[in-house]
């Protein structure tokens, strides 16, 4: 599976900035690969801005579409006012692995329900539009064993399928390449095999 997400390392973070009715809304993006990551912006969030009227929150910790870590938090506004609307945006998105925080410091006129609704989901809007991303590809690790001698070709061939090697283990009888091949396409070891000339010790790493 291939997916877009925030280009952001875990201990960054981007932010936009949207005044409404003389409310100040303070959107923090992040890339949030683990509901933890998240939780690490809220935290930030609430130490820069502790006199803050509301931290409300939306994350979803996994590729578009994850049902199971996610989450979203009014945060002392209206119920179904700021984070389902929030959540919503970040869903709409087509992005994965990304948290949300908004900070709001009211301005003295109320919004409504419908308002602050609106005004949530324009604030996550607005720190999406510019948001730096980067591709993330799914992938599933094998170990293939190979001569000495084969080692190069291996990993030049690894290279043309944009299979990364994550590890090597070197032995008396040669070298075991540890590679991260896409899941999205089938691992298919023949053309190797067949460069190689000879057959190839396989094995799918457990996770």
């Amino acid at each position: 599976m291939r997916y877009r997400a925030p280009d952001l390392t875990l201990d960054t973070r981007f932010e936009a900035e949207l005044v409404i009715e003389k409310s100040q809304f303070i959107a923090w993006l992040c890339h949030a690969p683990t509901p933890e990551a998240f939780e690490s912006l809220l935290k930030a969030a609430r130490s820069a801005h502790p006199s803050a009227s509301h931290h409300c929150s939306a994350f979803i910790a996994g590729p578009p579409g994850e049902q199971t870590h996610i989450g979203f938090s009014d945060d002392g506004e209206p119920g179904g006012t700021a984070g389902r609307p929030m959540y919503q945006a970040l869903s709409g998105s087509g992005l994965g692995e990304i948290g949300c925080v908004v900070i709001r410091y009211f301005g003295g006129t109320k919004l409504g329900t419908g308002g602050l609704a609106r005004a949530y989901a324009q604030s996550v809007n607005k720190a999406l539009e510019t948001l730096p991303t980067r591709e993330i590809v799914e992938r599933t690790s094998y170990r293939v064993k190979v001569d000495f001698a084969q080692e190069a070709q291996a990993r030049a061939y690894f290279d043309e399928q944009s299979a990364p090697i994550t590890g090597a283990d070197y032995d008396g009888q040669g070298v075991t390449l540890t590679v991260a091949w896409p899941t999205d396409e089938p691992a298919d070891f023949t053309v190797l095999e067949s460069r190689l000339k000879s057959a190839l010790d396989i094995q799918r790493v457990k996770t």
